[in-house]
C-alpha cells in the first residue's frame, strides 16, 4: 500500500509497501477532528444526505464531540504540498480509519516542514496537520498546497523578525503549530473564507500576497 513520499528538488523518492501498527492508545478528541462541513468537497462525494442530517443534529446540540466523530464518515487524510524554497514535495497519507496517525509519514511530513535554514526538525503539530488537510479536502487531491514558511527554530525566527515587523517574536511557527501557505488558482481571500469555515485557530491575512497564516492557536483573526 502506497502511503506517501517526498521527491527532494530534481528527483523523487518513493515511500511504499509499509507495515504500520496501531498506536496503543486513542488520541483525545480536539477540534481538529471537525475538519469537515455541508460544503466539503470530500463530504459530498463520500455521503451528502448522512453527513448534512449529522451537522444539522450537531448544531442543534444533540452530540457531543466524541458522537460526531464516530458518526462521520471514515476516510483518510492526506496533504499535498511543495515547499518553493527547497524544491521539496510531499504526498503524505498522515492518518486512516484502520490505523490512526501514521507515525513514518508524520515523521516524514516533519522533515518537508523543517528550518531549512538551520535544517532544524520539529514534530509538527497534530492539529495543524488537520488544519491543512481540511483545505486539501476544499480545494481537492490534485492541487497542492504551497509552504512558504513551517517550523522556525528561535534563531531563525528572531532572524526574520528582525527584517520585518510583521514577524511575532512568539510565532507559534516556533512551536510548528503553523505554517505559511497558498494554492495556486485561489486568493487570499478565498483562503481565508475556507479557513474561517473551520472556525478554529489562527488565519493571518498578508496584504497585496496571495498566501495566508493558519495555526492551530486560539481562534482569531488578523492582518498584516
Amino acid at each position: 500500500m502506497q502511503l506517501f513520499y517526498i521527491s527532494p528538488p530534481k528527483h523523487e523518492t518513493l515511500v511504499s509497501n509499509m507495515f504500520f501498527k496501531k498506536p496503543d492508545t486513542e488520541r483525545a478528541v480536539t477540534f481538529a477532528d471537525f475538519e469537515h462541513g455541508v460544503d466539503c468537497p470530500c463530504c459530498a462525494r463520500n455521503s451528502r444526505r448522512t453527513f448534512i442530517k449529522t451537522a444539522a443534529i450537531v448544531t442543534a446540540g444533540l452530540l457531543a464531540p466524541a458522537d460526531w466523530v464516530r458518526a462521520a464518515t471514515g476516510r483518510e487524510r492526506m496533504i499535498k504540498m511543495f515547499n518553493p524554497h527547497t524544491g521539496e514535495s510531499i504526498r503524505a497519507v498522515f492518518w486512516t480509519p484502520e490505523y490512526g496517525y501514521i507515525q513514518p509519514a508524520m515523521d516524514e511530513i516533519s522533515r518537508f516542514f523543517r528550518d531549512f535554514r538551520q535544517n532544524q526538525i520539529v514534530s509538527v503539530d497534530i492539529d495543524l496537520l488537520n488544519i491543512l488537510h481540511y483545505m486539501q479536502s476544499n480545494v481537492g487531491n490534485s492541487s497542492t498546497i504551497e509552504l512558504h514558511s513551517g517550523y522556525r527554530s528561535p534563531a531563525t525566527n528572531s532572524m526574520l523578525a528582525r527584517r520585518s515587523k510583521n514577524v511575532g517574536k512568539q510565532s507559534y511557527h516556533m512551536k510548528a503549530q503553523a505554517a505559511d501557505i497558498s494554492i495556486q488558482g485561489y486568493t487570499s481571500r478565498q483562503l481565508r473564507a475556507m479557513a474561517q469555515r473551520l472556525n478554529a485557530g489562527g488565519i493571518g491575512i498578508y496584504r497585496g500576497s496571495n498566501f495566508i497564516h493558519v495555526d492551530s492557536g486560539p481562534i482569531r483573526t488578523w492582518y498584516y
